[in-house]
């Protein structure tokens, strides 16, 4: 987060019912609506801002994949950072449709926006993507089994980041053997970590 020259704090947007703000970029302070669904689970405005200062010297200019895209919260604020293409894949058709419509409301031409299962969207794309976002519903996926099939179809880019999304709870997820845990924390009962693939070293 950016922060004024003067002694004081910047006043705290307050969370909005229904809504995700983009944080930072050139679409800060955007509220883009949010479905109110139980399953629905967008990343946390402080946990997006840890994020992205992690992500803050690749992200410009990066190929962006948020597999289980939900809100969006995480590939729109990609986009708005910079990212080059961010490419959103979400199975509900409502939730899709959602993120058809903010991106034709932010013209974000950046933004491709896919109705489909992630596996089987997996299974059929030979991309290749620098940053990768993982927030699967909880009970549903296991973000290691995600990043093996990742790794298996070589979608992630050599010193390529994955960013994991989890419960706190749940047990440490099993890396494949040529990545390595980057950037670890927790906030309440998630946790949430950056890998990196091949490392070439410290980054920042």
């Amino acid at each position: 987060m950016t922060r004024s020259s003067s002694t004081k704090r910047p006043r705290a947007i307050p969370a909005r019912r229904g809504s995700v703000r983009i944080i930072a970029g050139k679409w800060r302070r955007r509220r883009l609506r949010v479905e109110d669904r139980p399953d629905l689970r967008p990343t946390p405005d402080r946990v997006r801002e840890t994020l992205f200062s992690w992500l803050a010297p690749v992200i410009q200019g990066s190929r962006c994949l948020d597999l289980f895209a939900g809100s969006g919260a995480l590939g729109f604020e990609a986009a708005s950072r910079g990212a080059k293409h961010v490419t959103m894949v979400e199975v509900d058709p409502e939730l899709a449709g959602s993120l058809e419509k903010h991106r034709v409301l932010l013209s974000a031409t950046e933004v491709t926006v896919v109705q489909d299962d992630a596996f089987r969207w997996l299974a059929a794309t030979d991309a290749e993507f620098d940053i990768i976002f993982l927030d699967p519903p909880f009970a549903t996926y296991h973000v290691g089994v995600i990043c093996a099939a990742l790794e298996n179809k070589g979608l992630v880019a050599p010193s390529g980041f994955v960013y994991l999304e989890h419960s706190a709870k749940a047990s440490v997820p099993r890396l494949p053997k040529n990545w390595e845990w980057y950037r670890s924390q927790r906030a309440g009962q998630l946790r949430y970590d950056l890998a990196l693939r091949d490392s070439p070293g410290e980054i920042a």
